[in-house]
């Protein structure tokens, strides 16, 4: 075997090179993404897009890469669903769509042709809450309230999938209508964040509204 020996410096000059290396690298790379990039002046491909929102039907013209969540917030203006993340991580999105909870940062507006969108403006009002409205504010379970329109609205689907009888990874059965214990709500919360730890108030916001509608 043939014995290496390396000095400090013989080390030090071995990065140098290797890092001006990568940079060099890097900038053909950036040069080479500027001569492919598409010219500003050419407009973004766009399409007419048809749904109904909170009982409403809306036409929109839009560039196709913008998701079901922009849409709401910044062509319609309800500003209720919040973004979070921006990555289908925390749940500050969550709209319902066609009777199911989705995450409208994950959701291209152009897949929700014709479907039936509703969002936190949607399901009550001050004068006339929603249940899952009431049960938050009878057990304090928005704090912050960043995270709340998502979380209501996530809720009110969880209990729609459980009456529909959709097992979760911690059903004990597939075809069995699946029981609201702590294994099966925290489950089914797990997709929505809360920073403030109010798992237990909304917990409870959610068993209040599971036993009065079951």
């Amino acid at each position: 075997m043939t014995d290496v020996k390396m000095s400090r410096r013989s080390v030090l000059i071995g990065g140098a090179v290797s890092a001006a290396s990568v940079a060099a690298s890097n900038s053909i790379g950036v040069r080479a993404a500027e001569v492919v990039a598409p010219s500003a002046s050419e407009p973004p491909p766009t399409s007419n897009v048809r749904f109904e929102v909170n009982g409403r039907a809306v036409a929109l013209t839009l560039d196709n890469r913008t998701t079901l969540l922009d849409a709401l917030r910044e062509h319609l203006h309800l500003t209720g669903t919040k973004k979070g993340c921006d990555h289908g991580q925390c749940g500050a999105c969550t709209v319902i769509a066609d009777g199911r909870r989705i995450n409208a940062c994950l959701s291209l507006a152009v897949m929700n042709e014709g479907a039936r969108i509703t969002t936190i403006e949607g399901l009550g009002t001050p004068e006339d809450l929603h249940p899952m409205q009431a049960a938050f504010i009878r057990h304090d379970g928005y704090q912050c309230g960043y995270c709340t329109s998502g979380q209501i609205c996530s809720e009110v689907g969880m209990l729609a999938e459980l009456r529909a009888g959709m097992p979760s990874h911690v059903s004990a059965s597939l075809t069995a209508t699946p029981t609201l214990d702590s294994a099966e709500l925290r489950e089914r919360m797990s997709g929505n964040l809360c920073r403030c730890g109010a798992y237990s108030n909304i917990a409870d916001a959610i068993s209040d509204v599971a036993g009065d509608r079951a």
